[in-house]
C-alpha cells in the first residue's frame, strides 16, 4: 500500500471500502496530459524564483514527459489507492528522481493543481466543440447551393404557414450554433484566468510568480482570490450549460428531420448508413441516428443541474464532494462531441426529395399572408385585409380549390382594390419571391445571407 500524500498524521491504513469509494483515477485520468502541462509549468516557476535549482527543474519536467507517453501508450498502471491521477503522476515521478520529485509540490495543493488541470481540459474541450460546431454549420452552408432552387413550408404549431427557400432553413440552424458558438467564447474568457498558486485556500508565505505560470500556460489572466480559487466551479456549470444548450438546438434539428423523414412527410432521403433496419418488418428505414441525437440532449441538460445541486450547499473552500465536477464535464462534453461529430455528416449526406415537395407544396395556403400584404400595399387597412383573405381561404376550402384558382372578378367581388397583378402573387413560389425584408426568406435576402455566411465560414 502506497503512502497517501496526507498520511503523515494518521495511525492506521485507509480501508479498502474507503480506497474504492473514495478513488477518482476510474474516470479523472484522462486529465493527464494536462496535469503534466500544469506540473511542468509550476516547476519551471518554482527554478526561476529559486525554490528548486535549474537541474531539478529539468528532472522534473523530462521525467513528467516520460511518465506522460507512458500514460499516452497505455503502459502505465492505475490504481485505486493512488486515489487520482494527480497522486499517480506524482507517485511515478517521486518513485523515479526521489527527494527531487518530492519538491514539485512546493507552494501547490491539489486544490489549486485540480481547478487548473480543469481549466486546461475545458479550454482544450472548448476549441474542439467550436470546431466541430464550424463544421457542422459548414456542412449546411455548403448545402444551400445544391437546394438553391428548392422552397419548403414554413411551419408554426406544426401547420403550414409561409413559404421559404430551403436555403433559409439551414441557415436558421446556422444562427443558432453561431450563438452557441459565441456563448463558448464567452465561457472561455472565465476558463481562461489561471487558479496555479492558490493552494489550498489561503495562498503561500512562499516567494512564488503565479503570474509567469500564467504566461507559461497561455491563460490571459490570474485569479485573484486564493479562497475563490478553491471553492469556483462556475466555469463548469457555464461550459455544461453551454453544452445543454447546444444538445437543444441538436435535438431541435433532429426531431424537425424525423418528421420530414417519415411516410407522411416524406421531405427528406437519410443515408443508409445513417439509418436502421427493424429485426421484424423488412420494409423499414429507421432514423435511429436522429433519435438518439434527440435522446442524449437529455444528459447534458441532466449534468448542468447535477453539478448546480453539487455546488449549492458547499462552504467555503474546497470539499471532497467537488470530485464529482468531473462526472458531468466529461459527459456533456463527450455526449455533445459524438453527437456533432454525426450531424455534420448526416447535414452533408441527406438529400431533399424535390418531387415529394413539390407536389404538396401549394396545400395549406402557404400564399395567404401574401395575398394580406398585396392588399395592404393597395391600401387596405391589415386587420381588414386579414378578414377577407381568411373568408376567400374558407370559400376555397369549401370548393377544394387554392387561392390562385379563384377567377379575378370574384377576387375583385372581396376587394375592389385587386388588380390583374394579384396572380404574380399568389402561389408558394411567388409568395416567397415576395419577400424582401432583411433576414427573410425570400430569394434576395436568402442569397444575400448565404453570402455573408459563406464569408464568415471563409468558404
Amino acid at each position: 500500500m502506497a503512502a497517501k500524500a496526507w498520511g503523515g498524521r494518521f495511525q492506521q491504513q485507509t480501508d479498502a471500502r474507503v480506497e474504492a469509494f473514495t478513488e477518482s483515477i476510474s474516470f479523472d485520468s484522462r486529465l493527464a496530459a494536462v496535469d503534466i502541462q500544469g506540473s511542468q509549468a509550476h516547476a519551471r516557476m518554482l527554478a526561476r524564483v529559486g525554490l528548486i535549482s535549474d537541474d531539478e527543474c529539468t528532472q522534473i519536467v523530462e521525467t513528467l514527459t516520460q511518465i506522460g507517453n507512458e500514460i499516452e501508450a497505455g503502459n502505465f498502471e492505475f490504481r485505486f489507492d493512488l486515489e487520482d491521477i494527480h497522486m499517480h503522476i506524482e507517485s511515478a515521478l517521486i518513485e523515479r528522481v526521489g527527494d527531487v520529485g518530492r519538491k514539485l509540490h512546493t507552494a501547490r495543493s491539489r486544490n489549486d493543481q485540480v481547478s487548473t488541470d480543469l481549466k486546461l481540459y475545458t479550454r482544450e474541450a472548448i476549441h474542439r466543440v467550436d470546431g466541430l460546431l464550424k463544421d457542422l454549420q459548414t456542412a449546411f452552408v455548403e448545402r444551400c447551393g445544391r437546394d438553391q432552387d428548392l422552397v419548403l413550408p414554413g411551419f408554426t404549431h406544426l401547420q403550414r404557414a409561409q413559404p421559404v427557400k430551403a436555403a433559409h432553413y439551414w441557415l436558421a440552424y446556422c444562427e443558432k450554433f453561431d450563438r452557441d458558438r459565441q456563448r463558448l467564447a464567452d465561457c472561455l474568457k472565465r476558463v481562461n484566468v489561471s487558479p496555479l498558486g492558490g493552494a489550498a485556500l489561503a495562498g503561500t508565505s512562499l516567494p512564488i510568480d503565479r503570474h509567469y505560470t500564467a504566461e507559461l500556460l497561455e491563460f490571459t489572466d490570474v485569479a485573484r482570490n486564493s479562497l475563490d480559487i478553491s471553492s469556483d466551479r462556475d466555469y463548469l456549470a457555464e461550459f455544461c450549460f453551454c453544452m445543454a444548450l447546444i444538445a437543444t438546438h441538436l435535438s431541435n434539428w433532429a426531431e424537425e428531420w424525423i418528421a420530414w423523414f417519415s411516410t407522411e412527410f416524406g421531405f427528406i432521403k437519410l443515408p443508409d448508413a445513417f439509418t436502421t433496419g427493424s429485426s421484424i418488418m423488412p420494409q423499414k428505414r429507421n432514423p435511429d441516428v436522429l433519435e438518439l441525437i434527440r435522446g442524449k440532449s437529455a444528459r447534458p441538460i441532466a449534468d448542468v443541474q447535477q453539478i448546480l445541486v453539487l455546488l449549492k450547499g458547499l462552504p467555503m473552500a474546497y470539499n471532497r464532494d467537488m470530485q464529482e465536477d468531473k462526472l458531468a464535464l466529461f459527459d456533456a462534453y463527450d455526449t455533445v462531441a459524438a453527437c456533432l461529430e454525426l450531424a455534420a455528416a448526416m447535414v452533408e449526406g441527406a438529400e431533399l426529395q424535390q418531387e415529394t415537395i413539390a407536389n404538396k407544396l401549394e396545400d395549406g395556403f402557404l400564399d395567404a399572408t401574401a395575398l394580406m400584404e398585396y392588399l395592404i400595399k393597395k391600401g387596405t387597412p391589415m386587420r381588414t385585409g386579414h378578414g377577407i383573405v381568411g373568408k376567400l381561404v374558407s370559400v376555397c376550402e369549401s370548393r377544394s380549390i387554392r387561392l390562385v384558382d379563384l377567377p379575378l372578378e370574384e377576387l375583385q367581388q372581396a376587394c375592389p382594390q385587386i388588380e390583374e397583378d394579384i396572380y404574380q402573387v399568389l402561389g408558394a413560389r411567388n409568395a416567397m419571391a415576395a419577400l424582401c425584408s432583411f433576414g427573410s426568406g425570400g430569394e434576395v435576402p436568402v442569397q444575400e445571407q448565404t453570402e455573408y455566411w459563406k464569408e464568415k465560414l471563409g468558404l
